[in-house]
């Protein structure tokens, strides 16, 4: 009987919950902002001088299928990224990470609202390499290393986006 009951509320629950902006939700706006000069590694602000516009792009490139007049606005506020060197990483100690914290909101549906903060870290991102690519000669500061950070950062919100 106590089954009977519980199953249908969790139900009506996960559908009325906001959040759950789900992968056929508009997005009418992306928006990626990045403050350089608040960056305490130097090495990370320099090579990620175009981050803000790279990131937007890639999202874009993701959600371009639901790109529309109205609907969702994403705002992410990259806060930290961090990058290790190559003597980390051999030891295993690499903390390379891209941080940001995302907003969504939706000017038609003000239950559609979330906030959070988004981690991508290099572990997260080895997918992203391009296929035959040795992972152990990549330096923080390299092309791939950069493309697949910022890869692995867009999946990640898109992901969340369609939960």
């Amino acid at each position: 009987m106590a089954r009977n009951i519980v199953i249908p509320a969790l139900v009506a629950i996960l559908m009325s919950t906001g959040a759950n902006a789900g992968s056929d939700s508009m997005v009418k706006e992306i928006e990626v902002q990045v403050d350089l000069t608040a960056l305490e590694n130097p090495a990370a602000a320099a090579r990620y001088a175009t981050i803000a516009a790279d990131l937007q792009s890639a999202l874009a490139t993701r959600l371009t299928d639901r790109i529309a007049e109205e609907g969702m606005r994403i705002s992410v506020d990259l806060s930290e990224f961090e990058l290790s060197n190559s003597f980390q990483e051999a030891l295993g100690l690499a903390d390379s990470k891209l941080v940001g914290d995302v907003k969504i909101t939706d000017e038609k549906d003000n239950s559609n609202f979330e906030a959070y903060e988004l981690t991508v870290t290099v572990e997260q991102a080895r997918s992203f390499f391009p296929e035959g690519i040795d992972f152990a000669t990549q330096t923080a500061s390299s092309e791939e290393y950069y493309q697949a950070m910022i890869a692995a950062f867009a999946d990640g919100l898109v992901k969340r986006l369609d939960e």
